[in-house]
């Protein structure tokens, strides 16, 4: 199950159903289709908070990852973590690179569960395979991204 929760200044900026689908179809390509994840839509105050908490990093960012990686008996299903994006991250860097927020949300929502499931980009090598993936899943979705983030 995906769980979404996007706070209230953006809720309608937003289609919901597009959301879910891009965390379906990443979880499907790697395995987890019986995974769950939540996935927050907040501001920057937040993941800049979030990022100080737990990166040591007192600015904001546009995607968090938290792996969870356990058994939910209330559930009986695999919960697998939170991805946590900034909206106003995503306005931003979608801005640049011309193209839409929303396809901007989605290559973070995409971007985020790859690192849930153990995708990382510390090495070229690393980064080569995550952004090949990533590009396989937005192609599948019919996103079109202009432009990576940095």
């Amino acid at each position: 199950m995906i769980y979404l929760f996007i706070d209230e200044p953006y809720e309608g900026l937003l289609d919901r159903e597009t959301l879910i689908r891009s965390a379906k179809e990443t979880l499907q390509a790697e395995n987890h289709q019986d995974s769950d994840v939540t996935i927050s839509i907040q501001d920057d105050e937040a993941l800049k908070n979030l990022n100080l908490q737990f990166m040591g990093i007192d600015a904001p960012t546009d995607v968090l990852s938290f792996t969870m990686d356990f058994f939910d008996p209330e559930t009986e299903r695999h919960y697998l973590g939170d991805v946590i994006i900034s909206f106003q991250r995503a306005e931003e860097q979608a801005q640049i690179a011309g193209h839409s927020t929303e396809s901007e949300v989605v290559l973070l929502i995409v971007h985020g569960i790859l690192h849930l499931a153990g995708y990382d980009h510390s090495t070229e090598e690393e980064k080569n395979k995550m952004w090949k993936i990533q590009q396989e899943i937005l192609d599948r979705l019919g996103c079109k991204i202009n432009r990576l983030p940095e």
